[in-house]
Order: C-alpha cells, then sequence, then structure tokens
C-alpha cells in the first residue's frame, strides 16, 4: 500500500450536488446552513485535505458556488437522471488533471464523511486489487461514497450508455466494488449520516451539538 501522501496526491476529490432535493420543497440543500455554514462548505472542509484537487459536480447555474473557488462541473443531463452522470463527468475531468489516478465521491448531504475516508478507501482498492471502493457500515452500503479509478471511465460509459444502467450501485457491482466497513465513532455522529429533509437538518444540528 502507499503512503498516505502519495494517496492524497494520487486523488481528486468531487463533491456530487446535483439532486433535485424533493423533500427539501426543491431547495438547493448544498447551499442549506448547518452550524452557521452551508452543507458544501462541511463536506469540503473535510474532503479538502483528503485530495489534491476538488470539484463540485452539479447542474444549474455554476455561479452560485464560485465563492467556494473550486470548478464546476456540469454533467449535462436532467437531475433526475440520478449521480451516475456526475460521476462519469467527474472520471473525465479528473483525467484531464492529468495527475491523478482515482476519484472520490462524496454527495453534499453528507456533512460528518471520516477524515481517513480516502486513505481507507484507495488503500482496500490498492489492496484488494479493485477500481472502485465503496464505504459501508454494519448495516448499509453507501454508492455514491466511493473512490473510482481512472482506468474504467470506458467501462462506465459503456454501463450508461450501451446498458442504460443508471443506480450508482448497480453500476459499482458491475465494476467489481469492494465495500470498506466503517464503525461509528463512540462519540459524535454516524459518517455517514445524510440530510434528505428538515426533520434530517435538525438531528444534524443535534448532532454538531454533541461534539
Amino acid at each position: 500500500m502507499v503512503l498516505r501522501t502519495e494517496i492524497r496526491k494520487a486523488t481528486a476529490g468531487v463533491i456530487l450536488a446535483g439532486g433535485q432535493s424533493r423533500r427539501m420543497g426543491g431547495r438547493d440543500k448544498a447551499l442549506m446552513t448547518l452550524g452557521g455554514k452551508p452543507l458544501i462548505q462541511h463536506v469540503m472542509d473535510r474532503l479538502a485535505p483528503q485530495t489534491v484537487h476538488l470539484a463540485i459536480s452539479a447542474n444549474g447555474d455554476a455561479a452560485r458556488f464560485a465563492w467556494l473557488g473550486v470548478p464546476v462541473i456540469d454533467d449535462g443531463q436532467d437531475p433526475s437522471e440520478g449521480p451516475a452522470y456526475g460521476i462519469r463527468a467527474a472520471l473525465e475531468w479528473a483525467a484531464a488533471c492529468g495527475d491523478v489516478e482515482w476519484i472520490v465521491t462524496v454527495p453534499t448531504d453528507t456533512p460528518f464523511i471520516p477524515l481517513d475516508l480516502v486513505e481507507r478507501l484507495v488503500g482496500k482498492a490498492q489492496t484488494g486489487n479493485a477500481a472502485v471502493a465503496v464505504a459501508g457500515n454494519s448495516t448499509d452500503k453507501h454508492p455514491t461514497i466511493a473512490v473510482w479509478s481512472l482506468s474504467i471511465r470506458r467501462k462506465l460509459n459503456a454501463l450508461v450508455e450501451r446498458d442504460g444502467l443508471r443506480a450508482v450501485h448497480a453500476i459499482g457491482d458491475a465494476l467489481g466494488a469492494t465495500v470498506v466497513q466503517f464503525d461509528r465513532p463512540v462519540r459524535g455522529p454516524e459518517p455517514f449520516f445524510n440530510i434528505n429533509s428538515p426533520a434530517d437538518l435538525k438531528d444534524a444540528q443535534e448532532r454538531i451539538d454533541e461534539r
């Protein structure tokens, strides 16, 4: 396994912010406030130290993210298609960077992701000779929280375009994804808690207050 610094230098981070937010009344979840700052800022603060480049995958007006100072990748698809196109576009963006081997994808509504997420995902993928590694816990897999080798770009394109796959878990399974188990810490929030509704946002605030 390569050293942690080398994993960081080989990995680009992409925050998936293209969802429809139906249970939030169509509001832009990325810009909703939690603990005094937007959700997307929480994710950036935890992901940026783990990667060499960082970008946002989102549809609509990219100017709303200009204050973050990172590239915004438009996948060119209707948000109802789900994140598969966003991951595909993210792989192409990372390939154009010219100096990375992996991307890590994280949804904008998961503000408590682990600070060792990239190291553990890439490390497990390398150890198991896998092209995709997905985060999981004792009860669930989280297929959009994953690392993807740039080597699978053509295969992923075929799965989306030729085979019509849209579900990210199905794409990961087709690419032979391995799962990395993360335990909930003794104190603090579950690392993959995601915010889908106003009630979840309130719950997340209470979890921040626990820290």
